[in-house]
């Protein structure tokens, strides 16, 4: 998951946003840690589970920005600090547990379905689903 992340975070330029689906030991933070790497980010990636999101300085003056949407009941307050970070082509947004936002969540957006095979492998759907999130994929590729 950790080497995956690293392939998506060197091809990022600003802008996206990186939705992981998957249930409670998936991979989701793991996978961050990897974008967080792929970022130059040289400080310790946490997950966000109890304070809803981390922000972290990347390479060329980016911004990778962590949210954990598990214990939220509702977007509440999150919608409006939502779509300002949305609108940042200097950000980078990686967000686990977005159903609870999901009505603020761009349309554009990479999407990846993380389901445990074992406890030592994944598999891992990724869907773009947007022109801009489309040619992150295609620089996957």
């Amino acid at each position: 998951m950790q080497q995956l992340g690293q392939k998506i975070g060197c091809v990022l330029a600003g802008g996206e946003v990186i939705e992981l689906i998957g249930d409670v030991g998936a991979g989701k933070t793991t996978l961050t840690k990897g974008v967080a790497e792929g970022l130059a980010i040289t400080e310790p990636v946490q997950s966000p589970t109890f304070t809803i999101s981390r922000v972290y300085e990347a390479r060329d003056g980016l911004e990778l920005r962590h949210y954990d949407f598990y214990r939220l009941g509702e977007a509440g307050i999150m919608t409006d600090e939502l779509a300002e970070v949305f609108e940042s082509s200097r950000t980078i947004v990686v967000v686990e547990w977005g159903g609870v936002v999901e009505g603020v969540l761009p349309a554009d957006r990479l999407q990846l379905v993380i389901t445990p095979t074992s406890e030592a492998s994944r598999t891992v759907k990724v869907c773009a689903l947007g022109p801009e999130s489309e040619k992150v994929l295609e620089a996957l590729r």
